[in-house]
């Protein structure tokens, strides 16, 4: 399990580098939860299985990996991540009853305009998203933003100092001189 922690670390000191400028940090604590509520409602529509009364959905499985693998890496932002997940799927699953148009156009508009906020908070940044050079980045948006928040609250400084030591080398090379 270290070396998935170290993983995850460095892909956390990745995200960070790309992340630097106040004004797109913002616009990310906007557009990602926009995003992962348009994917897990959209992936709410994928139904599985029932166990019990539970539905068992694309959704479910998805965020149960997620959650085990961020737990797993950061105890404390997995698991303040994990919850904030679960409110998401909550509001996410009040939608269930609605018509299926309505699901899929509140889905998408929240999907496109989630990424239109964090576009605009990557100009202030002048820098591409990281998922652009690293697909693995567009599951690191959530935790990170969760350990932006823990960071500010001044919990978790040794993660803190982890991951600002692996973002050095991702950052643009004015910007370490």
């Amino acid at each position: 399990m270290q070396s998935f922690r170290a993983w995850f670390l460095e892909q956390m000191g990745m995200y960070a580098a790309y992340h630097r400028d106040r004004r797109n940090q913002a616009t990310h604590h906007v557009g990602v939860p926009l995003i992962v509520f348009s994917l897990i409602l959209a992936l709410m529509q994928a139904p599985l299985t029932h166990f019990g009364s539970f539905q068992i959905t694309v959704a479910t499985v998805v965020l149960a990996i997620l959650f085990f693998g961020y737990v797993v890496a950061a105890p404390l932002v997995g698991g303040v991540t994990a919850l904030f997940y679960a409110v998401v799927y909550a509001l996410a699953a009040q939608l269930e009853g609605g018509s299926s148009s309505s699901v899929w156009l509140i889905a998408g508009a929240s999907f496109v305009g989630g990424w239109i906020i964090q576009f605009i908070g990557h100009a202030f940044e002048g820098r591409r998203p990281a998922l652009t050079v690293n697909a693995i980045q567009i599951f690191m948006a959530p935790p990170f933003l969760i350990a932006e928040i823990l960071f500010a609250l001044g919990t978790a400084r040794g993660l803190e100092e982890q991951i600002q030591l692996r973002a050095v080398k991702y950052q643009p090379k004015e910007e370490v001189a």
